[in-house]
């Protein structure tokens, strides 16, 4: 049995960063934006703190991601929501960065995104959580899964 795959074509986006900076600070530009993106480290790793460090970036994308993919999700079923609140709780091993480990886990650990999600569309309430489920897991690179909090809300927990 052979199995054909069709893509819509252009289903690529490309995304192109030019960045320029000195000691653990750095300013990025996205071609084709008005927007910077400043950063800085923390200074238990080596920076000043003047802008969020490169790990609240990469933790922050991850938030922003599931927000948009509930409501890309939300949009495709017909449902408005309302707003979004979310919680993030991620554990970071040094020993491997700083101590020098030879073994260890130098990635991000244990994350936890817990989210409401408020929608007035209850009766549609659980097509949202089934499909948000699938993309949660799909999209994010984490392992996750959505559980039910209470009727016109959705709690997210990866």
């Amino acid at each position: 049995m052979t199995f054909v795959v069709i893509r819509p074509e252009h289903t690529s986006v490309t995304f192109k960063l030019n960045a320029s900076g000195t000691e653990a600070a750095q300013t990025i530009i996205a071609e084709g934006s008005p927007h910077i993106i400043n950063v800085d480290a923390t200074p238990r790793f080596g920076g000043k703190d003047a802008y969020p460090s490169p790990l609240s970036y990469v933790l922050s994308s991850l938030l922003s991601c599931s927000q948009v993919t509930a409501q890309l999700v939300a949009n495709d079923l017909g449902i408005t929501l309302h707003s979004f609140e979310f919680n993030l709780k991620a554990n970071l091993d040094t020993a491997v960065l700083f101590e020098g480990a030879a073994e260890g886990n130098p990635n991000f650990q244990n994350i936890s995104i817990k989210a409401r999600i408020d929608f007035k569309e209850k009766q549609k309430g659980d097509a949202l959580y089934t499909s948000c489920s699938r993309a949660a897991a799909s999209t994010s690179g984490v392992s996750g899964y959505v559980r039910r909090h209470k009727p016109g809300r959705i709690k997210h927990l990866f």
